[in-house]
């Protein structure tokens, strides 16, 4: 894993954090992952190719954005079609994933858990040193793992740009 550190990129509620990882770019391969599935499964980014990929990176699904955040990708990919994948990837344990899911009744997004070794975070450079947390950002790749498309949020607080994220998955 790349254990490179990024200041002044992103804060956490006003606080700056240190970010662990590269900074992708688009144009970029989809950096390989593992995360953790429902009932502890490992689960390999890799194994997600063959779609185009929306990847939400959430610090935790129990709070306000992430919870406004998800519910609003999952209302979104209902219109997306079959050939996009929404990924929520978050520290979050797979139960507690579920249970939010169940609870919010989101039935059509991947979850997935960095809680293990933050593969995720450090891969795609949105682990934050401070909290080990995820930092709020969205990656869409497409069938064949490129990233093609990127939003970082400054501050976790913030609500990503929904309506261009949607875009950039569709026009692939």
């Amino acid at each position: 894993m790349n254990d490179v550190e990024r200041t002044g990129v992103v804060k956490f509620v006003g606080h700056p954090v240190t970010l662990i990882g590269p900074e992708l770019k688009p144009g970029d391969a989809l950096p390989e992952a593992d995360t953790v599935g429902e009932g502890l499964d490992p689960v390999k980014l890799s194994s997600l190719k063959g779609k185009v990929l929306l990847i939400l990176s959430l610090p935790s699904l129990d709070t306000p954005v992430c919870d406004k955040e998800t519910r609003a990708f999952s209302v979104r990919a209902g219109s997306l079609g079959p050939q996009i994948e929404v990924v929520a990837v978050s520290m979050d344990l797979p139960f507690a994933q579920a249970r939010w899911a169940r609870e919010a009744g989101v039935e059509n997004i991947t979850f997935l858990s960095d809680y293990r070794d933050a593969s995720f975070g450090k891969a795609f450079g949105v682990l934050a040193k401070e909290n080990r947390l995820l930092a709020r950002a969205v990656f869409v790749a497409d069938a064949q793992g490129i990233i093609r498309y990127i939003q970082l949020m400054d501050d976790v607080v913030k609500e990503p740009d929904y309506l261009a994220a949607e875009q950039a998955a569709l026009a692939l």
